[in-house]
């Protein structure tokens, strides 16, 4: 992969799959990821030799990069490591008002989430980096596809 996303966002795709936010629909090769707040529904897409992804969120659409979304499909895909006991610790998180509230600052949200529920962050932190890594060493494309990001009520 090219350029690559901030390493928290592995902590997002956790989440998303830990809520059950991550629908697949291998047959259309496309799958629908929830935002973490319910406000929002991304689609992501991918070409036939999972070669190629895009995604209508904002980061995978504006800034070039897998965005979480991307991540979490990879993840169901089994392309990239997926820890089910180190995602079960970020459910229910809403990204959108921590990302807010700590101003885009992914890691000091993420340092936040892993203090406040006491987790095991040595831990988190190698599942996520062999995640990270796996992400790195993909031979995909991100593109930008047809699909814009969704606007909020608030948009």
């Amino acid at each position: 992969m090219k350029k690559l996303p901030p390493f928290e966002k592995v902590y997002e795709a956790y989440s998303a799959l830990a809520d059950g936010r991550v629908t697949l629909c291998p047959d259309e090769r496309l799958a629908t990821v929830v935002s973490s707040n319910g406000e929002k529904s991304y689609t992501v897409v991918w070409d036939e030799a999972h070669t190629a992804y895009s995604s209508s969120d904002n980061a995978t659409y504006w800034q070039g990069y897998a965005g979480y979304p991307v991540i979490a499909v990879l993840m169901e895909q089994g392309l990239v490591p997926f820890d089910h006991a180190v995602a079960a610790g970020f459910a229910g998180i809403d990204w959108a008002e921590l990302n807010e509230r700590f101003r885009r600052d992914y890691a000091q949200a993420a340092r936040a989430v892993i203090a406040e529920r006491h987790l095991d962050a040595a831990g988190i932190e190698r599942a996520a980096r062999a995640a990270y890594d796996a992400l790195a060493a993909l031979d995909i494309a991100i593109k930008r596809g047809s699909a814009r990001p969704p606007k909020t009520k608030k948009d």
